[in-house]
């Protein structure tokens, strides 16, 4: 070992940044063996890997570009029912005031028809009380005439011919002058 160590020290001095031919021969099999076990059995698992996760990566894309697309047009649809359903309560509300007003002018009409009927009525039976007043009152009249002139005349007036033509006369001249009285006020 003493003529190692003496060799080695009369050998040329080496320089401790560039290694031994032996070590960088070992290095080099290390490393082909390496590459050669990476080349072979890792590298195609690993692009086989990244293929799968491309592959995912993209239909993942292409999944969510087809979600991007229905949601536009389930907006623009929602968009669109929107527009005709404001459109419908447009129509509706409008149909709603036509229907009020055309209601309302029914009603209206409908209660001066009926005012108009009532009043109609109301004439025709203050017609009838009249003339029954009337009738009622001629016979009183025409009664106390005839009690009248009968003591007047001291006779009595049995006769109805006679009696009615008096009561006729007579009337006819109490309404000749109440006539008469209303054409001078």
């Amino acid at each position: 070992m003493l003529h190692a160590v003496i060799a080695a020290a009369e050998a040329e001095p080496q320089n401790p940044l560039i290694p031994q031919v032996y070590d960088i021969v070992w290095s080099l099999v290390c490393f082909i063996v390496i590459l050669v076990f990476f080349w072979r059995m890792a590298l195609p698992r690993m692009k086989k890997l990244l293929d799968e996760r491309g592959a995912a990566i993209e239909g993942n894309i292409a999944k969510a570009d087809e979600a991007q697309r229905e949601a536009e047009a389930a907006l623009e649809q929602y968009t669109a029912q929107l527009a005709e359903a404001r459109v419908e309560a447009s129509r509706i509300r409008e149909q709603a005031r036509t229907d009020a007003q055309r209601i309302g002018s029914e009603i209206t009409t409908n209660a001066q028809a009926e005012a108009e009927r009532v009043k109609a009525n109301a004439q025709v039976a203050i017609e009838a009380e009249r003339q029954a007043a009337f009738t009622s009152l001629r016979t009183e009249v025409g009664t106390l005439a005839i009690d009248l002139a009968s003591n007047v005349v001291g006779e009595t007036l049995t006769d109805d011919q006679k009696a009615t033509a008096l009561v006729d006369r007579f009337l006819a001249d109490l309404e000749a002058s109440e006539s008469g009285k209303a054409g001078k006020k």
